[in-house]
């Protein structure tokens, strides 16, 4: 749990500040579950630059409470939580030194969205709340007013933790919220979790994560783990302490989410899907007069066409590729011998295991095979519905090549390339992931599918497409 907050002060020598305005959201990864936002009246002078730069002054500030009418609740709001803010070390210095006026402690974790932002958005030119803002095309209102500063930090953070494919940030304040607590009975795990679309994620009592998995339905997906007889599923009984998870509103970017950070945390249940999620593959041997289709294991210095689940997986495409492009069988790694093959007698081969088609003719049917697994545009945006209402995700593809994904409220967030990037969570392209993408294309299961034309940087073409 976490309390996004932001501090507006009188000014003035160090320690001898006083709080003019306070907001705090409290937010559980998802959503915010509680919100407190109020002047406060300092009691004593407020800096005439401060005046300037904020808006408020002493006048406004007559009739607000003064801070130990505000104290409990700030107590309350931000129990079990760790403070988060924009230079987080000013924020609980100054509550801290307030807290301590009225005699008594305040102690609570703290994270920086400087730090994180340096850390994890490390290409933004400044890390000056308002610059990072607007570079990363969030909508800001009332700067410099706590209520408007808390609500963009609470938007950067949401940002900064869907950045965090390590999972470095959930990994330390999960620990740090549940030191020493034993697993307690799975009903307690199971109740808090949502019934939505979304990425979850195993821990041990170490807080390591021993599994990540996927589900359009967490709560029911994670339900099967602890009761099931299955081998993994007893592995995983014995040794689960928490759950965490992440929403993530659509299919594609939870199936590229899922993953990327298999292979980026490597728990110890997602053996399988640890290097490959598709370990076979079909490649074309060039070198062959007659462009040769093998089906292989798949091995890194190679180029795939396209990769499956297992053999008898890739070897069925092959097959609907002999009907549907005439692909003569003795040039796959099916057959072993020179003879005519099969579909030759069958007249579904047009003789280029007897030499009576050239080798022009039938490699132009090798490339209609690639052809079919090229990209609708060079460059484009797979649009999906995003984690909460008013959001979409979107899926980066350009030069053929995916980017990975992110999210955004307005459409000018995304409307050139420095704001993509300032968005996106980058996943390196990889056989896994050209899978999912061409699967998801040829099914049509997006909402829009942007293409993007070749300009400049600053200025690149959005036109919107169904096809």
């Amino acid at each position: 749990m976490y309390a996004i907050l932001d501090i507006e002060t009188t000014g003035g020598n160090y320690d001898e500040e006083g709080i003019t305005e306070i907001a705090i959201y409290r937010y559980n990864g998802e959503k915010v579950t509680d919100q407190f936002s109020s002047l406060i009246n300092p009691q004593r002078a407020i800096q005439p630059f401060v005046v300037k730069l904020t808006g408020i002054n002493e006048k406004m500030l007559q009739n607000a409470p003064k801070f130990f009418e505000v104290a409990k609740r700030i107590v309350e709001i931000t129990e079990n939580c760790v403070l988060v803010a924009h230079n987080a070390a000013f924020d609980y210095r100054i509550l801290q030194t307030e807290f301590r006026r009225l005699g008594f402690p305040f102690e609570r974790k703290t994270l920086c969205t400087v730090n994180l932002s340096q850390a994890l958005l490390p290409e933004q030119p400044s890390y000056n709340l308002g610059k990072l803002i607007r570079n990363l095309g969030i909508p800001f209102s009332d700067q410099h007013r706590a209520h408007g500063d808390a609500k963009v930090t609470l938007k950067l953070f949401e940002l900064l933790i869907e950045k965090d494919a390590q999972k470095k940030i959930l990994k330390k304040h999960t620990l740090s919220l549940n030191p020493n607590k034993a697993p307690r009975k799975y009903l307690s795990i199971i109740d808090p979790l949502p019934s939505e679309m979304g990425v979850y994620y195993i821990h041990n009592v170490k807080n390591e994560i021993i599994y990540i998995g996927k589900s359009n339905n967490i709560k029911k997906r994670v339900l099967s783990h602890l009761t099931g007889v299955q081998k993994k599923a007893l592995a995983i009984q014995r040794e689960v302490h928490h759950i965490t998870y992440a929403l993530t509103g659509g299919e594609l970017v939870t199936l590229l989410k899922e993953q990327n950070e298999i292979k980026v945390n490597t728990p110890v249940f997602n053996r399988a899907m640890k290097y490959r999620l598709f370990p076979m593959g079909i490649r074309i041997d060039f070198g062959q007069t007659y462009h040769k289709l093998i089906v292989e294991q798949i091995q890194s210095e190679h180029t795939y066409l396209n990769v499956y689940k297992n053999k008898k997986a890739a070897k069925a495409a092959l097959f609907r590729w002999m009907d549907k492009f005439g692909i003569c069988m003795q040039k796959t790694s099916l057959m072993h011998t020179e003879k005519a093959c099969f579909n030759y007698d069958l007249k579904k081969c047009d003789g280029a295991c007897m030499g009576k088609e050239s080798p022009q003719a039938y490699n132009q049917k090798i490339q209609n095979i690639i052809d079919s697994f090229s990209y609708p545009h060079p460059s484009f945006l797979l649009i999906e519905k995003g984690r909460k209402n008013g959001e979409s995700a979107f899926v980066y593809i350009k030069d053929a090549v995916f980017q990975g994904y992110g999210y955004f409220e307005l459409n000018h967030q995304i409307k050139n390339q420095k704001q993509i990037l300032s968005r996106l969570v980058p996943i390196h392209d990889n056989p896994d992931s050209q899978k999912l993408i061409h699967s998801f294309l040829s099914r049509k299961k997006y909402i829009k599918l942007i293409p993007l034309q070749k300009q400049t940087e600053k200025n690149l073409n959005l036109k919107a497409s169904n096809s």
